[in-house]
């Protein structure tokens, strides 16, 4: 199926959401140094100020919501394409991390994770999804993660999370596509934000997030199902995750020191 729009400043606004810190907020002034008026989202108020004062002329404009609560995303979305004009791309970015161990599993954390990473992206969805078939064209991007392509040991609830929305991405490609709106999927290796701060273990290529912002909007221009960096990293997870279990658990426990890794 071939990709069929990829958006354009003279569109329409580009909305993304957790813009206050990390990919987001760097994507979202990346967007805007390419000429897009950019909605940003995300729950503080402050960090959004402050992103929309450090973008040119005026072209990020702050739009506070918890992605968390369906009725506030909606109405949201109702409200800046009200101010600012139709939607022409949604990069559903919001997400979150809490390491955790198998031996230390912890259902609340689990579903604290997937109410962000997956709800928050579900309600975003919803609200925009509509709009785009109505109007016949838009571009959605969702940000997963290399994670999602396999269990890794310190990912249970994340690395889940991710691999959710990259499920749902390439559900939803076939009707989109159909639908003239262009889905894509963002697959970042590790890329120094606040979350990636919490991680106390060797993060091999990590990337400056201005540095990731680029390869995504990049990707948002090229068009193509998957943007994923570095391919280094995710191209030896991706071939990591077509191997028989009884080499795939020991691989990647020596890769990341786990001590176990027995099929």
């Amino acid at each position: 199926m071939a990709q069929t729009y990829r958006a354009r400043p003279q569109d329409g606004v580009a909305w993304i959401t957790g813009a206050s810190s990390g990919i987001g907020r760097a994507t979202a002034l990346e967007l805007a140094r390419r000429g897009f008026t950019v909605a940003a989202s995300a729950r503080r108020v402050e960090e959004l100020e402050s992103l929309s004062r450090e973008a040119p002329d005026g072209h990020i404009r702050a739009y506070p919501c918890d992605v968390t609560d369906r009725a506030a995303v909606y109405a949201t979305v109702e409200t800046l394409e009200r101010d600012l004009g139709p939607l022409a791309l949604a990069f559903l970015n919001a997400g979150t991390f809490f390491p955790m161990k198998g031996a230390g599993f912890d259902p609340d954390v689990v579903m604290k994770t997937f109410d962000l990473n997956v709800g928050g992206v579900v309600n975003g969805l919803g609200a925009v999804i509509p709009r785009m078939t109505g109007r016949g064209r838009g571009q959605i991007a969702i940000n997963a993660s290399i994670a999602g392509y396999g269990g890794l040991p310190t990912s249970t609830a994340y690395g889940a999370s991710k691999a959710a929305l990259i499920n749902m991405a390439a559900a939803l490609k076939f009707a989109l596509d159909e639908a003239g709106v262009t889905m894509q999927l963002v697959s970042p290796g590790f890329v120094g934000t606040p979350l990636t701060d919490r991680n106390d273990f060797p993060m091999p290529f990590i990337m400056p997030a201005e540095k990731a912002a680029k390869r995504i909007c990049d990707g948002f221009e090229r068009g193509g199902f998957e943007i994923t960096f570095p391919r280094r990293l995710s191209w030896v997870l991706k071939l990591a995750n077509i191997l028989p279990y009884g080499l795939y658990f020991p691989l990647v426990a020596r890769a990341t020191a786990s001590k176990t890794g027995r099929a």
